[in-house]
């Protein structure tokens, strides 16, 4: 989109100018002579370049931001406001810039006669493939308000798992840095203040004190060559999950890892019966409600499984076989499935495994968190303690030697 200056008269002779926005020329004089005004001059002007504006086109918009969005905008449609009149409003009290800047946007597309899901579909960035089909399947079956009441609940309950998760790990994840940060003080600042004293004492220093003075010199000598290779196979690392194979196999090795692999599992299954639970509710069709949810799960592993469903459920087969056949489904989730599509309630069932899965992870993260807090503290307690046995033992020795 350019920005044009123009000059024109119009039906009296009056002479105007001014500056409009549009994508060529043409369109800019065919507005005019709508306006009733005839074009004298048109110019074209340079792009400036807008920081502000494209530092909030690189930022995105999170979750939360969603969540708080769907909700209002549902609220609103079914207090019987007109869809123009909601997204006017939601443009004006959306704290995020990025999505005021969007709402703007796709209020301008409606009030252009375009579909609320085809100007949303113009945003695939912000709005998911699953909002834009859900809405799309409401605006079909006449139920637009329903639909947009089970997004601000699926993005809810999506919001309130992700916190859980992200609550559970954030005081396990502060213990190790501050571990590390202690650590890393002791060997920089503290040790080698020791090491010359300890070396110019005239005995045998003890195992530990020569294991503490070697790794002490060996990380402050070669910090950089550390901390570069460090890097550089994080770097590697992360290059490498980029590629379809290192992403497939890093999905692989999150779902069979000890510890976390059993939570990251019941997580996507969450996500997953929850989101195609609500696109089959909302109307969309199951072939299209599996494709959506195979980019929603974001696990390269369980999408496989889900593409599997689909082509088996082309071929006529039911879902539950396949997924039975992919070993990725507890005999639980294959069961109720099997049960909702023999009885017509699949979605009910779904929507249901997933909030027993929801309670599962809420349970799984709390015995998380009391199996590793005690684990680090002790880990920190046996760093510092092999520190300050590894300062007294030299003493010790002294000590001893003068009595």
């Amino acid at each position: 989109m350019a920005t044009f200056k123009y000059s024109a008269r119009d039906s009296s002779g009056r002479v105007v100018a001014g500056a409009i926005e549009a994508e060529t020329e043409v369109m800019v004089i065919g507005k005019l002579q709508e306006m009733g005004f005839y074009v004298t001059s048109l110019e074209k002007e340079a792009a400036k370049v807008d920081l502000r504006r494209g530092l909030q086109r690189l930022r995105r918009v999170g979750l939360r931001e969603l969540t708080v969005f769907a909700r209002q905008f549902a609220t609103m449609v079914n207090a019987g406001l007109t869809m123009v009149r909601t997204l006017s409003i939601l443009e004006q009290q959306t704290e995020s810039a990025k999505l005021r800047q969007l709402v703007g946007e796709v209020r301008k597309d409606v009030e252009e006669g375009m579909t609320l899901s085809d100007a949303f579909g113009k945003h695939p960035e912000t709005f998911s493939a699953l909002l834009i089909n859900m809405v799309r399947a409401g605006e079909v079956g006449g139920v637009l308000d329903d639909v947009l009441n089970r997004i601000a609940v699926f993005f809810e309950k999506d919001l309130s798992l992700r916190q859980k998760v992200r609550a559970a790990v954030t005081y396990p994840a502060a213990i190790f840095i501050f571990a590390i940060g202690v650590i890393m003080f002791l060997v920089f600042f503290i040790l080698p203040q020791f090491i010359g004293f300890f070396e110019g004492l005239d005995l045998v220093l003890p195992l530990p004190t020569r294991v503490l003075i070697t790794f002490t010199r060996v990380v402050t000598g070669y910090w950089y060559i550390i901390f570069g290779l460090m890097g550089l196979m994080l770097y590697a690392l992360r290059m490498y999950v980029r590629t379809p194979s290192g992403r497939l196999g890093f999905d692989k090795f999150k779902l069979r890892v000890p510890i976390f692999g059993p939570l990251m599992r019941k997580v996507t299954i969450s996500r997953f019966t929850r989101t195609l639970g609500t696109l089959i509710t909302s109307g969309v069709p199951i072939m299209q409600a599996l494709e959506v949810v195979a980019k929603a799960v974001e696990n390269k592993v369980v999408a496989g499984a889900i593409e599997n469903v689909r082509s088996s459920i082309r071929e006529g087969e039911s879902i539950a076989l396949p997924m039975q056949a992919s070993g990725l489904f507890p005999p639980m989730v294959v069961q109720m499935t099997s049960v909702g599509e023999e009885t017509g309630t699949l979605d009910s069932m779904l929507t249901k495994v997933a909030d027993f899965y929801d309670a599962e992870v809420e349970t799984t993260l709390a015995q998380l968190t009391s199996i590793i807090e005690p684990l680090l503290i002790v880990f920190l307690g046996f760093v510092v303690g092999f520190i300050v046995l590894s300062f007294y033992m030299p003493l010790y020795q002294i000590i001893t030697g003068v009595k």
